[in-house]
C-alpha cells in the first residue's frame, strides 16, 4: 500500500469518527449553559476553543498509543489475524451504529447511559474555566471510545506501515478531519449563529448521521479487509 492510499484510508476513517456526535453535544451543552448565563462572547469563544483543542489532544493521544504499542508488538509486519480482528470490529459497529446510536425518542439523545449524560451535562454546566473546558474536552473523547475506537485502531494499523514522516502526516491528517464536524459547529458558535438553529438541523438530519456513519463503517471494513487479507491470502497461495 503506497503512501498517498494510506493516507486516504486514514482520511476516510477519520471522516466516519467525525461522523459521531457526542463531543459535538458536549460542545453545545457547554456553549448553551455559558449563553445562559451571559458569559462574555469573548470569554465563551475561550471556552469553546479549549474543548476543541481537548478533544484534538486526547484523540491524537490515542491513535499515537495504538500506533506506538501495534509497532512495538508486532513491527511492520502486522499478522493477517490482527487485520482481520480489526475488520470485523469494524463490520460490527457499523451495524451497532445503524441499531442504536440514538435513542428512540425525539431529539439527538444518543446511547448513552443517563448517569453518564447527566455527569456530562453537570459537568458542562460547572465549567467556567479555560482548562476545565480542555478537561472536559477530554472527557467526551473517552466516553464515545467504544464507537471510535474503530476506525482509530484501523488508522493505527495504516499508520505503522507508513515512514515516521508520513506517520506524523497520517497523525495530523486523522486528528484534523475527525474534528471536522467539531470545528464547523465551533465556528458556527463563534460567529452568533443561534444555538437553536444548530440543533434544529442537527435534529433533522441525526438518521442521515446515523446511517452514513454506520454504512461507512462498513464500507471501510470491507474495503480493507479485501486489500490487506483477502489480497495477502491469494497472493501467498500462489506463491507470490
Amino acid at each position: 500500500m503506497d503512501a498517498l492510499s494510506s493516507l486516504a484510508i486514514i482520511a476516510f476513517a477519520a471522516l466516519i469518527h467525525a461522523s459521531f456526535q457526542l463531543s459535538v453535544s458536549v460542545l453545545t451543552l457547554l456553549s448553551g449553559h455559558a449563553i445562559g448565563k451571559k458569559t462574555a462572547h469573548n470569554k465563551l469563544i475561550r471556552l469553546t476553543s479549549s474543548f476543541v483543542i481537548g478533544v484534538g489532544v486526547m484523540t491524537l493521544l490515542i491513535v499515537s498509543f495504538l500506533s506506538y504499542f501495534i509497532g512495538q508488538t508486532f513491527g511492520s509486519g502486522t499478522p493477517l489475524v490482527l487485520w482481520a480482528g480489526a475488520c470485523g470490529l469494524v463490520l460490527g459497529l457499523g451495524v451497532a451504529v445503524w441499531t442504536f446510536y440514538y435513542r428512540r425518542q425525539s431529539g439527538t439523545s444518543l446511547w448513552l447511559p443517563r448517569g453518564l449524560a447527566r455527569y456530562l451535562n453537570d459537568r458542562s454546566k460547572a465549567t467556567t474555566r479555560s482548562a476545565e473546558a480542555f478537561s472536559l474536552g477530554l472527557t467526551s473523547v473517552i466516553t464515545e471510545l467504544l464507537f471510535i475506537l474503530a476506525p482509530m485502531l484501523i488508522a493505527a494499523l495504516v499508520l505503522v506501515q507508513l515512514d515516521s514522516v508520513w506517520q506524523i502526516v497520517g497523525l495530523v491528517l486523522y486528528s484534523l478531519v475527525s474534528s471536522l464536524s467539531l470545528g464547523i459547529v465551533w465556528m458556527l458558535i463563534g460567529g452568533g449563529h443561534r444555538l437553536s438553529g444548530i440543533q434544529k438541523w442537527r435534529e433533522q438530519n441525526k438518521k442521515f448521521l446515523q446511517f452514513a456513519a454506520g454504512s461507512g463503517l462498513i464500507v471501510l471494513g470491507f474495503y480493507v479487509y479485501v486489500d490487506q487479507v483477502m489480497t495477502a491470502t491469494v497472493l501467498a497461495q500462489a506463491g507470490l
